[in-house]
């Protein structure tokens, strides 16, 4: 790993520690790194998909009826469960990527009253190409990690997704 050099997060947990030495503000150098790692991941990711006239919201249905499998269809619901957001988020997903001609609706064969959402062949041909460079785009991202570098953040972050996921524990560590 490369030696740790100071940055603007290192200078505004100073500032608080000066300020305000009572409080113990070292978490907050995780979680603003945590946000501008993030931030920058999206903007990286915006930029690979824009090269298919794609949003990260577009991508997503795309992606998400792709790597369910042929026949590439699922209905609105599924869709919404798979990318929990919301019934309103997915429509107006669907209306965009309707009318750009990469997914089609159409009655759901195994229940009438519901409807089904299609990757179109312009679609899947779309996010087979999109996905590809997506992965890329990753590997790009990562590749000034070692593995065992890539696996251990991994690792911590579950580890971090998990932590939150059950509930506050004890702040001293314990």
């Amino acid at each position: 790993m490369s030696e740790k050099t100071s940055d603007d997060i290192d200078r505004i947990v100073a500032q608080w520690n000066r300020e305000r030495p009572d409080l113990d503000v070292a978490p907050m150098a995780l979680i603003g790194r945590l946000g501008r790692l993030r931030e920058k991941i999206m903007r990286e990711q915006e930029k690979v998909f824009a090269r298919f006239g794609l949003n990260s919201a577009g991508f997503d249905v795309l992606a998400t009826l792709r790597r369910h499998g042929s026949p590439y269809a699922l209905s609105p619901g599924a869709l919404m469960d798979s990318m929990m957001i919301t019934s309103g988020t997915v429509t107006n997903r669907i209306d965009q990527l309707e009318k750009a001609g990469l997914v089609s609706r159409g009655q759901n064969p195994d229940d009438r009253r519901s409807m089904i959402v299609a990757l179109t062949p312009e679609g899947l041909a779309l996010v087979n190409r999109a996905v590809t460079a997506h992965v890329e785009n990753q590997h790009r991202m990562v590749a000034h990690l070692r593995l065992v570098e890539r696996e251990a953040l991994n690792t911590l972050m579950q580890a971090f997704l998990d932590g939150l996921a059950v509930g506050p524990h004890d702040p001293s560590g314990r």
